[in-house]
């Protein structure tokens, strides 16, 4: 009976109903046990309040599964209740959905950047350097395309078949020197976030003692956080970038540079 009731005290004080982090103080009133483990029958458990869940739409709280979809519980990073389709009722969609956004917001600002960057040095449109005479490698599109389709592709697919199941892809694929495996390894054992010391070189998430990474967790949630956010705006910013393109215009000409 003992050891129940510690356990239930100790679920209650847990960091789920807590809103991610234990309360300093986690259980008001429920610190004293007896010398035989039980707890003092006059004492209250009080529980901290999760805090509200966010909205997409400013100034609204709630109304109905449009505005607040109860699928959506507010636990993954950048969640504000949107999903207007329905699209993450399934849990396992939902957790497939999530992956396919970070991964496209990911390569979207890495595109972003790669944009501006290369159109500032070279002077050719985003949309034909791959293909301009004067670039340091011309490719037609069928080379192009063929080359992601096969390099891409088989990168891609084993990201596919890890996601549902996991570690189930080897690393050591590399020369014996380059200790794949440990480089490679997923440090924090989160879906999406590796970590490590290859992935994680200036340690922004974690630490690395004695050569061995140690993620921090306050910190990688406060990332998570920033970098959906920043991978939302990359995408919004690539679709307008296509439009651009398909009137002949550059982001830099839209801008007057």
């Amino acid at each position: 009976m003992a050891a129940t009731s510690a356990a239930v005290l100790n679920g209650l004080g847990s960091s789920f109903l807590n809103g991610g982090k234990k309360s300093a103080k986690g259980l008001l009133g429920a610190t004293r046990v007896g010398s035989s483990g039980a707890v003092g029958s006059r004492k209250s458990v009080v529980v901290a309040a999760l805090p509200p869940k966010k909205s997409w739409i400013p100034a609204v709280k709630g109304g109905g599964n449009f505005l607040d979809p109860e699928w959506l519980d507010g636990s993954l990073p950048g969640d504000y209740g949107f999903d207007p389709l329905g699209l993450g009722k399934d849990p396992a969609f939902l957790k497939w959905y999530r992956e396919a956004e970070l991964i496209h917001g990911r390569w979207a600002m890495a595109a972003v950047v790669g944009i501006f960057v290369g159109q500032a040095w070279s002077g050719i449109p985003w949309f034909e350097a791959g293909a301009d005479p004067g670039a340091i490698a011309p490719f037609s599109f069928g080379s192009l395309l063929g080359t992601q389709l096969l390099l891409m592709g088989w990168v891609e697919s084993k990201r596919w078949v890890d996601f549902f199941n996991p570690e189930s892809q080897a690393v050591e694929w590399a020369t014996p020197w380059s200790r794949t495996a440990e480089n490679f390894a997923n440090a924090t054992g989160e879906q999406g976030y590796p970590g490590g010391k290859f992935f994680d070189p200036l340690g922004l998430a974690g630490t690395i003692k004695d050569g061995v990474y140690i993620p921090d967790t306050e910190k990688l949630d406060r990332l998570k956080v920033a970098e959906i956010k920043h991978a939302r705006i990359a995408m919004l910013a690539m679709l307008i970038f296509y439009f651009e393109a398909g009137q002949g215009k550059t982001p830099l000409g839209a801008l007057g540079l």
